[in-house]
């Protein structure tokens, strides 16, 4: 990929700019983020060269085909290039472009280069502009387009009509979009979709009156997002799903035979959204809205703006696994509205979020609770340096091109703790102060660990001095955890502690009537500190008497799950199997399909015989996952 010098001073830096639309006489305003030229914001997974041109505005009309799997139509772009700009770089993954115009209709050549050897990031779609700021993409996505997951009826609820829904990030837009899909080149965007009657369409914009019926069988949606956003949260979803609402701003879609659950679950989003404004400042997208996807959706949650996508893996019946919409809601403020430029800066989007999820469940459901959470964060972390080694690079914060994250428990809950030890070292009062300066400063940007780092040391520390006591350096860019962190309350679990030493002691289980008035989070608690090793008869006594494999809460389910399979408990196949058919959640499917995989001649058989059934049904990100789990080594 061509490369632009770093030190051009641009226009492309500014916040504003006037584009033009497609008579190429009346102006469109469009608030542009600037673009990052430092060497640690140029993103490596696209192709696109946005210091010479860059995509400021999508406006897609597009038709859902469910009879083949495909969506297709036109992508117009508007355009701030630098003067004299010959061409510009878009991103496609399979994308069929079948024609390119100008704003007057005039075409225009384009040429599409070869895909990345791993398949990951498409090929490059370089357009040619001559005087054009204004294109017109005429394309088709393919049937196999990784950002889409088309379900036939048989796995809805309903069982009668078919399902679509997207997951972009983080770089699978391209596989439907023609755009420059990067973090870092956040765009405003419209759409006017059409499909059968009678689905109806969301997006993550905001609907524009009711639908037209086109009187073909079809009818057309109209959506808009008038704030830049990075090109991931553009998001779909179109099936036979109905809305309830929650609060004045907030509500909840679902098929209607799930709806109903679903709304009693999400029932304190309002709430939430009042508590988070008192944290950090006012909630700047209108709406917040949430869709509750069918089981195949491969994630807990997805911030898409405005029309969060849920997976129903965290109805349990109880609210108890509802920091899961709280921090979706956090993602408003870190991660929409100030966004890390480069993957390898995930730990702002989602280690901050994190930090923000646990002070919503803080003031929604009191500290006990936000205590407990803060406590399995933190084990988490332990659990994943003890099982890659403390001093593993993948254990920074930050990760330069070329270094893998050691996973979830690195980017959010390190991210998570790094926070809190702040909190905790310099006060909440100025901690809070710093944070929602943070967000009002850098409101619909793109950051890096680097502006972060400075930010810290100018608006939070006092002093160089204190800089050095917060070890901020040494969070953000080095392995391992730095020995000021922050530890959890130990009160939080001394209830559950102590039964669980009274397990592995004596084998004294729990009460069935205390179990139950356990919350999740010591629930949880305990099954993770259960020992590794136990024969069929113990497994046996702990599901009789706690009706592990009857629970209704999905992450208190895994957990028995991938405890039994690893004893190789026979009686646990039937519920891992029904498990597995039905869930889709890559945080789930992923880990228990290694688990039977490590089991040898007892647990790969029933791998490859559940996979073989169940496969076609997940998101090819979870597809990629296991399907690695599955290979066999050279």
């Amino acid at each position: 990929m061509r490369r632009v010098a770093l030190a051009v001073s641009m226009l492309l830096a500014s916040t504003a700019c006037t584009t033009m639309n497609t008579d190429m006489d009346a102006p469109r305003e469009a608030l542009v983020a600037p673009i990052l030229t430092t060497a640690d914001a140029l993103d490596s997974s696209t192709y696109a060269q946005p210091q010479v041109a860059r995509v400021t505005h999508v406006a897609l009309d597009l038709a859902l085909d469910f009879d083949t799997s495909r969506v297709g139509g036109t992508a117009d772009l508007d355009i701030l290039a630098q003067p004299g700009a010959s061409e510009i770089v878009l991103d496609s993954n399979g994308l069929e472009i079948a024609r390119v115009t100008d704003g007057r209709g005039n075409d225009l050549p384009f040429t599409l280069g070869t895909a990345a050897a791993d398949g990951e990031k498409g090929a490059p779609l370089t357009i040619a502009l001559g005087t054009a700021r204004h294109v017109t993409i005429q394309y088709m996505a393919p049937a196999c387009a990784e950002a889409l997951q088309w379900l036939s009826p048989e796995q809805t609820a309903g069982g009668v009509h078919p399902y679509l829904f997207s997951q972009g990030q983080a770089i699978l837009n391209r596989s439907w979009i023609p755009t420059q899909d990067s973090p870092g080149i956040r765009q405003t965007w419209e759409a006017r979709v059409t499909a059968p009657k009678p689905l109806d369409v969301v997006m993550s914009g905001v609907r524009q009156g009711e639908p037209e019926d086109l009187g073909d069988g079809r009818r057309a949606f109209n959506f808009v997002m008038d704030k830049p956003v990075p090109p991931y949260l553009i998001a779909i979803a179109a099936g036979d799903i109905d809305f309830k609402a929650i609060g004045p701003r907030t509500g909840v879609w679902a098929e209607p035979s799930v709806l109903d659950r679903a709304h009693y679950e999400v029932a304190d989003t309002e709430d939430m959204v009042v508590a988070a404004e008192a944290l950090y400042g006012p909630y700047r997208w209108g709406r917040y809205d949430m869709i509750v996807l069918p089981p195949a959706f491969p994630y807990g949650g997805m911030e898409n703006p405005v029309m969060t996508f849920l997976t129903p893996t965290f109805i349990a019946g109880d609210r108890s696994l509802t920091g899961l919409v709280a921090h979706e809601l956090a993602h408003s403020w870190s991660g929409n509205l100030v966004t890390n430029a480069v993957w390898g800066d995930s730990w702002l989007n989602e280690g901050v979020t994190s930090y923000f999820e646990n002070r919503i469940v803080e003031e929604v459901y009191g500290t006990k609770r936000a205590k407990q959470e803060v406590a399995l964060d933190y084990m988490a972390i332990v659990n994943k340096l003890e099982e890659v080694g403390a001093d593993a690079p993948g254990t920074a914060l930050h990760h330069p091109e070329g270094t893998d994250s050691a996973g979830s428990a690195i980017i959010y809950n390190k991210g998570a703790a790094f926070l809190r030890t702040l909190e905790q070292s310099v006060g909440r009062q100025r901690f809070d102060a710093w944070l929602r300066q943070w967000f009002d400063n850098h409101a619909f940007q793109p950051a890096t660990s680097a502006m972060v780092y400075e930010d810290l040391r100018t608006n939070l520390a006092r002093d160089a001095a204190e800089a050095e006591r917060l070890k901020l350096r040494e969070w953000i860019y080095a392995p391992g955890l730095p020995s000021n962190i922050a530890k959890p309350d130990p009160a939080a679990f001394a209830a559950v502690d102590g039964a669980a030493d009274a397990y592995g002691s004596a084998r004294t289980i729990p009460a069935a009537a205390n179990w139950a008035q356990w919350t999740s989070a010591e629930r949880q608690r305990f099954l993770q500190k259960l020992p590794a090793e136990l024969s069929a008869a113990e497994l046996a006594q702990l599901d009789s008497q706690l009706a592990l494999a009857k629970s209704d809460n999905n992450e208190e389910l895994f957990l028995w799950l991938r405890l039994a399979l690893a004893n190789r408990y026979d009686p646990a196949v039937p519920r891992a199997e029904q498990f597995l058919s039905y869930v889709g959640r890559n945080k789930f499917v992923q880990p228990l399909f290694k688990t039977l995989m490590e089991q040898g001649s007892w647990g790969e058989p029933i791998a490859r015989r559940i996979y073989a059934k169940t496969r076609g049904g997940y998101h090819s990100m979870t597809r990629g996952n296991v399907d690695k789990v599955m290979a066999k080594p050279d």
